[in-house]
């Protein structure tokens, strides 16, 4: 069977060499005589699973001794909730907002604190990323939230605000791991692993140990504190166990790769090689500021609806899949994550280029 190029925004494409690996152990890991997905969380085989990959992602992104690690559940999204009901220690924060995803987490904040909006690009359509310098901040927040990447508009922060001593807790799930990132500048990162890392439903949090504490208010819940999840190594209860097992199989086709360095070297020539046809086309354009683009979801329209449609149709007929927008901006979106190999950017510009032609 033909794999198609799936470019979809997530859950999405994985290395074929990590599913490959996979699938030779699905029956038997390791001579266990057992699947990862049948065998106990607390079992000595498992436990080292999971501590292979943590060290792999502290050596792959040099996390800091003073952070924790946590595999956890929900995706990123609970993350909205689980972010101010451990960090919301006087009760204000402020939250940048650059796309949907910041705008539900700040909307979920709002329940237990006082949230400022800092800064916002829903004035275009999220079609940029704020001025980081032109942003002011409390100095009685707790902390500042960010969205690194955008995947619903196709932006990207490409520097990162100054927020002097306010921990900068940063949703990195879209562009996690697809270059390197100096977690020192954080106070927190975490990202839901569907989109550069894993199966859905596994997030992964870098804390720094001075933000967990104990000092939470009864009403938080004890799955989501981070106190909790961290004193248990990630396991006060069952775990992801086999979407961390492909976390750390990922981990490691990075550091084959090359690393972070490595692996960002071709994610912009992927995207390089998608824009710079986008910016001569006279068919397709590009929907982002050029400053703010995404080097992991190039967004685009052409030049009617009636042609966007007929282009997706075609595309998913020549085996290009998942190339629809979001349904809340249309268009086109081609979401090429660190697993889209060089050639599947190329065909697809090919393809592009032959539709303009036709069209």
């Amino acid at each position: 069977m033909k794999r198609v190029y799936n470019f979809s925004a997530g859950p999405a494409i994985l290395p074929e060499e990590v599913l490959m690996e996979a699938a030779s152990e699905m029956l038997d890991y390791h001579n266990s005589g057992m699947s990862v997905m049948e065998m106990s969380h607390r079992s000595k085989i498992y436990q080292g699973i999971i501590d292979e990959a943590e060290k792999d992602l502290r050596t792959l992104l040099n996390i800091p001794d003073n952070y924790k690690v946590l595999f956890l559940q929900g995706g990123a999204t609970v993350q909205f909730s689980m972010v101010p009901l451990n960090l919301l220690k006087h009760g204000k924060a402020d939250y940048i907002i650059s796309g949907h995803w910041a705008k539900k987490a700040y909307e979920e904040a709002k329940k237990y604190g006082e949230i400022r909006k800092v800064a916002s690009s829903e004035d275009k359509m999220f079609s940029y990323i704020p001025n980081v310098k032109q942003m002011v901040f409390d100095q009685e927040a707790d902390y500042v939230f960010m969205t690194d990447n955008n995947t619903i508009y196709g932006t990207k922060f490409y520097e990162y605000p100054d927020t002097g001593s306010i921990p900068l807790v940063n949703d990195a799930s879209s562009s996690f791991l697809s270059e390197p990132m100096d977690v020192s500048k954080f106070g927190m990162i975490f990202a839901g692993a569907q989109k550069n890392v894993g199966p859905a439903g596994t997030v992964i949090v870098i804390i720094r140990e001075d933000l967990i504490t104990k000092e939470l208010p009864a009403y938080t819940p004890i799955m989501l504190r981070y106190d909790i999840q961290a004193e248990n190594g990630s396991m006060y209860n069952t775990p992801p166990t086999y979407g961390i097992y492909l976390c750390g199989k990922v981990f490691k086709w990075l550091l084959n790769m090359g690393g972070l360095e490595a692996i960002q070297k071709r994610n912009i020539q992927k995207a390089n090689m998608l824009y710079d046809y986008l910016d001569q086309s006279k068919m397709f354009f590009g929907t982002v500021e050029k400053k703010s683009r995404s080097l992991m979801n190039v967004c685009f329209k052409s030049t009617s609806q009636e042609l966007d449609e007929k282009f997706v149709k075609e595309a998913k007929e020549h085996g290009f899949d998942n190339l629809k927008g979001h349904r809340s901006v249309g268009g086109m979106r081609a979401s090429i994550y660190n697993a889209m190999p060089v050639e599947g950017v190329k065909a697809l510009v090919d393809f592009m280029r032959e539709f303009e032609k036709n069209n």
